[in-house]
């Protein structure tokens, strides 16, 4: 998934940052280089790792195998498959990783943590669902995602440009909450729904900042969006509703670390890096910028679940399609579909 974090203008300026440590670098989206996401690497190592950015998962990749060389890479499972495939990933050690055995067994499910090889480590999570404008949309109409297909708000209402999060929403509203083992059938099905959608919507969002402007304005009353939005309008006054419980369910995304082949610096200080961002330091930091951690004992030791609630990501009583690494044949056709969905055709 290409979880975008922050304004273009970021993205631009945010080729490498400032070196600090240089015995780490980390390649990030901008945004994460946050010192209060990782002060327990600082007070062990004395300073930051240094940091260097990339735009969308893809770039990261590309570069990657083109010869650039970092030490551990931040990443969203549905890129896992792919760059483990690639030959450009080592395995974790999961018993230097102290939280190990407290993650959220929602965000690690069979291909992230079980086998032998444990490429991936999930650190950060969020939610996808309904938002909304309660102002002029009933609760009753997104009671169901199939508000997506209600000619009474066509022209207002848009998906992100993302596969992921299009298809996480496709496959639940046509009855499928673990995508890791759909058949060409629910495939089809899920592909077959976003055709029906597409001609009702008015734009895809392309990141947080767009999308909370299109419903500021009242040009989108009904979108499927990733939690952020939510807080960020309430913050601002807008009418906003954030519907988590629709009856086919919602979706989490989910993104950590992988450990990259080529790195030149400390595999020492790779987990140290890792062990912050997982520790109950951070969890609080990440929460304010709209972040859940996948240290599930830490969230709900540090937090409460009206906090989880204010940023849309408090436990929920119906179907939660993960965002887990799939195969990446199956990403690819996804990825092909939804552009010639999003053409017309």
């Amino acid at each position: 998934m290409n979880r975008i974090l922050c304004t273009t203008a970021l993205i631009t300026l945010a080729s490498a940052a400032a070196a600090q440590d240089d015995s780490l670098l980390v390649f990030d989206y901008p945004g994460f280089e946050n010192p209060d996401f990782h002060t327990g690497y600082i007070e062990k190592n004395g300073d930051t790792p240094s940091f260097t950015f990339f735009g969308d998962e893809d770039e990261a990749f590309q570069k990657i195998r083109s010869g650039f060389q970092a030490d551990v890479a931040h990443i969203c499972a549905g890129s896992v498959t792919k760059w483990a495939d690639s030959g450009i990933l080592d395995p974790w050690d999961t018993s230097r990783i102290d939280a190990y055995e407290d993650l959220d067994s929602n965000l690690t499910g069979e291909d992230v943590a079980a086998g032998e090889d444990v490429y991936f480590i999930p650190t950060d999570f969020g939610s996808t669902a309904i938002a909304y404008n309660p102002d002029e949309v009933p609760a009753e109409d997104v009671s169901s995602l199939n508000v997506f297909q209600n000619p009474a708000y066509a022209g207002r209402m848009t998906l992100p440009d993302n596969v992921d999060d299009a298809y996480a929403l496709a496959y639940l509203a046509t009855g499928v909450d673990n995508w890791t083992n759909a058949t060409d059938e629910q495939f089809e099905a899920a592909s077959n729904w976003l055709r029906e959608v597409h001609p009702n919507l008015r734009t895809y969002w392309t990141d947080p900042a767009e999308l909370a402007q299109l419903m500021a304005s009242g040009e989108i009353l009904v979108s499927w969006a990733w939690n952020e939005t939510y807080p960020t309008m309430v913050e601002e006054n807008r009418p906003i509703g954030f519907q988590r419980e629709a009856a086919e369910g919602s979706s989490l995304w989910l993104c950590g670390y992988v450990n990259l082949s080529d790195g030149q610096g400390s595999e020492d200080r790779a987990y140290d890096y890792l062990n912050a961002m997982l520790a109950p330091a951070s969890v609080e930091p990440l929460l304010a910028e709209g972040f859940g951690s996948a240290n599930a004992v830490a969230l709900n030791e540090v937090v409460s679940e009206e906090d989880l609630a204010a940023s849309g990501l408090e436990p929920i009583a119906v179907p939660v399609l993960a965002q887990l690494p799939m195969s990446n044949e199956m990403r690819e056709r996804q990825a092909e579909t939804f552009e010639l969905i999003k053409a017309g055709f």
